[in-house]
């Protein structure tokens, strides 16, 4: 065999995938009706897909740490319970007196997890630091496999953590995104069940991989009032056509009926807003505008198309906020 032809045969798989990903079914894309009965049908299919990703009924909060700063408090918590593992969470509880309104803020990729949202770590997205100081109480936790929740990094040996998570829950029947998301809900039940937080004014943040299951989580607990999904503006099908690795992202079969358009349509009417930095090389720019006009189906149905709303700015694959306040402000009254 020559090189020529083996080369040839090698690059059968990848133009084969290439191909399936860019005739993807999306067999459950919204295409007008009852936008009611569309959900419904598409978030049980969701479900379905992701399989179980309920947060326990109890659990025991076990408080690790207890840090003071001259404007909130910062409460180091593990969540505990059985048949789950413990789930570090950062709660972040603003000075000012009363019942406040609660921020989930997710975390995206990287080593330190919760840690750079809560402003432990240094970071410039340390947005859940910069909604406490606004008057919200805020709950960021740690998901999987992230900050103190993955093992050796040696021990991957250069390999994506994320796909060697994902593959290795896949074959105990688990979905690791399923995970997060249960996680996340975990971490919004808490939440909401703090006394010196109002449970009817809650809202979702998080920039990249904490878009991405702000979109998710959002998307299937009708609870949260508003989202802010930053840096998570691209589609799956387009994702899959290069030689994608992320597991943490990956839900199995989603693109027999939908894609990130029919997920973020879930959470049609509430207000949501994307973020999108104009040099975030993640995000492949001719890929948002049919993204965006899908999810604008769903809103429309609802006569609410001016709830759903993008922040276009200045920058890279960052948090940026200046939409995003006001936004959440106007929402939940902090």
């Amino acid at each position: 065999m020559t090189r020529r032809v083996w080369l040839a045969l090698a690059a059968q798989i990848h133009q084969e995938i290439r191909k399936l990903a860019d005739q993807a079914p999306l067999r459950l894309r919204f295409q007008g009706g009852d936008i009611g009965q569309w959900q419904q049908q598409f978030s049980g299919k969701l479900r379905e897909l992701l399989g179980r990703h309920e947060p326990p009924a109890d659990w025991e909060t076990l408080e690790e740490r207890v840090v003071d700063a001259p404007d909130h408090q910062r409460r180091e918590l593990l969540l505990h319970a059985a048949g789950c593992r413990d789930l570090p969470v950062h709660l972040l509880i603003p000075r000012n007196a009363g019942r406040r309104p609660g921020i989930l803020a997710l975390h995206g990729h990287g080593p330190f997890g919760h840690d750079a949202v809560a402003g432990v770590a240094k970071s410039p997205d340390d947005y859940g630091l910069q909604l406490v100081r606004r008057g919200y109480v805020v709950a960021a936790p740690c998901l999987t496999p992230f900050g103190r929740r993955l093992d050796d990094p040696k021990a991957y040996r250069g390999e994506d953590p994320c796909a060697v998570t994902f593959i290795r829950l896949q074959l105990l029947g688990k979905v690791l995104i399923a995970e997060n998301l249960r996680d996340a809900l975990w971490s919004l039940a808490a939440l909401s069940r703090h006394p010196r937080v109002d449970p009817e004014r809650i809202g979702c943040v998080g920039l990249s991989y904490g878009g991405r299951m702000t979109m998710l989580t959002t998307a299937l607990e009708p609870k949260i009032r508003v989202a802010v999904i930053s840096g998570a503006l691209n589609v799956m099908q387009e994702r899959v056509q290069g030689r994608y690795s992320c597991g943490a992202q990956v839900i199995p079969g989603l693109l027999e009926y939908g894609d990130v358009p029919e997920i973020a349509s879930l959470i049609a009417p509430r207000p949501c807003l994307w973020e999108v930095g104009n040099q975030d090389s993640l995000m492949v720019k001719d890929q948002i505008g049919p993204a965006l006009e899908r999810m604008r189906r769903a809103w429309s149905a609802y006569g609410a198309v001016d709830r759903l709303q993008t922040d276009f700015f200045e920058g890279r694959h960052q948090w940026h906020g200046t939409v995003a306040y006001p936004l959440l402000e106007k929402v939940l009254q902090p």
